[in-house]
């Protein structure tokens, strides 16, 4: 039986993570460890996290040295995990008790992808459910799929042999690091898609990626696209030339503008049946 790894990258989300345990050590899927990596926390989560884990061996607590953002926290969970399946939870959202298990289930059923994803159930700020994200679905996966408009998201799971392929999420990145994540990931074969809800987004003031960090996320999704781009040997794209340099977001995203018209979508969902 594979090992799962659920990674938990946490800064100052302590109050929440009692809900993030509850939801693990609930799933069906009995064979997975649990790697947290606290960022330098400025609140007491540390001692929240270790008093709700007790010393349960399944968990291990890591301490960065000092605050050094998202992109080296979520690479040191990497880093650390044993397992392998890999998937990230956020310390203040939940996985459905069979994430776990649908998630490992679809690679038994097939051998050849190297990742998952599923719907996503957004909730309040208490964790209760509010709606399905509907922008998630499968996806028809090649050399010019950027994520862009939002297709993948939580709950995304990858084979560790498979990362270790890539050269790893950027630790420079503060945001924008899942999106670096899936397309370093899908560049080394297709992901399965579960039609359920593996995972529960709280919706909350303070969460990592709303509101005030918005923008700050798109200009770094922008950078982390044309750094595909490159990756992948591309000098142009829908036959505009992509720039030698990154300027600005503005630009990369024009490059993409026509994956969103209506007969590019429908050619895609064609080449998916």
């Amino acid at each position: 039986m594979k090992k799962f790894s659920v990674l938990i990258a946490n800064y100052n989300n302590g109050r929440f993570f009692r809900a993030c345990y509850d939801s693990i050590i609930s799933q069906t899927f009995t064979h997975w460890e649990v790697i947290i990596v606290d960022d330098r926390s400025t609140d007491d989560s540390v001692v929240i996290i270790k008093d709700i884990i007790q010393g349960d061996s399944r968990f291990k607590l890591y301490e960065n040295e000092s605050n050094q953002g998202c992109g080296f926290t979520k690479s040191k969970c990497v880093e650390y995990a044993e397992g392998d399946l890999c998937g990230f939870l956020d310390p203040d959202d939940a996985l459905s008790p069979i994430a776990l298990e649908k998630s490992a289930a679809a690679y038994e059923n097939t051998p050849a992808i190297v990742a998952t994803h599923s719907h996503m159930m957004m909730c309040d700020e208490h964790l209760t459910p509010v709606k399905t994200f509907s922008q998630i679905k499968k996806i028809y996966n090649n050399t010019y799929f950027f994520n862009c408009p939002i297709q993948i998201s939580h709950f995304f799971t990858f084979r560790k042999e498979t990362y270790c392929k890539t050269n790893g999420i950027d630790p420079a990145l503060k945001s924008a690091v899942d999106q670096d994540l899936y397309l370093k990931i899908l560049e080394h074969g297709d992901p399965a898609f579960v039609k359920e809800n593996l995972y529960f987004y709280r919706l909350h003031a303070k969460g990592i990626s709303q509101f005030k960090s918005k923008e700050s996320a798109r200009a770094q999704f922008a950078r982390v696209i044309y750094e595909a781009m490159k990756r992948r040997g591309l000098s142009k794209i829908n036959n505009k030339k992509i720039p030698e340099k990154y300027t600005n977001a503005n630009e990369i995203f024009e490059l993409l503008h026509y994956q969103t018209r209506f007969f590019y979508r429908l050619k895609s969902r064609i080449k998916l049946f």
